[in-house]
């Protein structure tokens, strides 16, 4: 299947109309309201992706930049495939779309994502996914205090030099800058 991707630094509406479904079906609890989502892009903190075949969404992610001029990192805030079409090797192609693009665009050192850490089927098979996909799994378990799941850092390096020194709780300094701003006012 080509998977034909797209991404949206403006808030596009009739775009986000057709992600949306992908969004509140993958992050049922968790996800950040539209108005913060149109608001990180408005700011320019963050970036919609969007990944369709034959002009039907067929998977989603919400991307922003986080770390240092000299160590930028891309965090994966969300990243999904619609569920009639998860199994057949899109997520990874959308993935691979994503990191592309990221080190294209930005010269982006590494990729981080966070992961709920509750030890269930779902959570296992994300894990797997994430790691199928070269992440490294961090031992370090954060529990934030807005909401009640704790989450595992995983990381992508994409030079040789990036480099997780500790069990993990480091990647959280990227992760929270991101949250910080995407629910900052301006």
């Amino acid at each position: 299947m080509n998977l034909s991707f797209t991404t949206f630094t403006e808030w596009d509406q009739s775009w986000w109309k057709k992600l949306k479904p992908i969004y509140e079906e993958a992050f049922p609890h968790g996800a950040k309201p539209e108005s913060i989502l149109s608001s990180m892009l408005d700011r320019g903190i963050a970036c919609i992706h969007g990944g369709d075949i034959g002009g039907e969404a067929a998977a989603m992610a919400v991307t922003g930049l986080s770390g240092s001029e000299e160590e930028p990192t891309l965090i994966i805030d969300y990243m999904a495939v619609r569920r009639d079409l998860r199994g057949q090797c899109l997520g990874y192609q959308f993935l691979q779309q994503i990191k592309d693009w990221a080190v294209q665009e930005h010269g982006i050192k590494a990729i981080i994502i966070e992961a709920e850490a509750e030890d269930n089927e779902t959570n296992r098979a994300r894990l797997q996914f994430w790691e199928s996909c070269g992440f490294t799994a961090t031992a370090y378990v954060h529990p934030y205090i807005w909401v009640p799941e704790p989450y595992r850092a995983l990381f992508l390096p994409l030079v040789p030099d990036f480099e997780v020194k500790d069990d993990g709780k480091s990647l959280f300094r990227y992760i929270t800058s991101f949250h910080e701003k995407a629910y900052r006012k301006r």
